[in-house]
């Protein structure tokens, strides 16, 4: 989508015009954003990396986490 290097704020901007749930690993983002203010669901993802085999064990619990998950608010996916 040629978002490579947006940050948060703005990354969150974009993705509510497009997306439901805004999907990250990125720890700080409750603390950085004001997450009320986007139109989007955001699940954060704690794993021990971001190698695939770290979060492939995340996968069913995501799939979970979707259909509840609300816009506006941080939904904590974790093993």
């Amino acid at each position: 989508m040629g978002w490579g290097g947006i940050q948060n704020g703005r990354l969150l901007t974009l993705a509510q015009s497009q997306f439901d749930i805004f999907l990250t690993l990125d720890q700080g983002i409750p603390h950085q954003q004001n997450l009320g203010k986007y139109e989007i669901a955001v699940l954060l993802l704690r794993a021990a990396s971001n190698d695939i085999d770290d979060l492939k064990p995340l996968v069913p619990l995501i799939l979970a986490a979707i259909p509840t998950a609300q816009k506006r608010a941080l939904t904590v996916v974790a093993l």
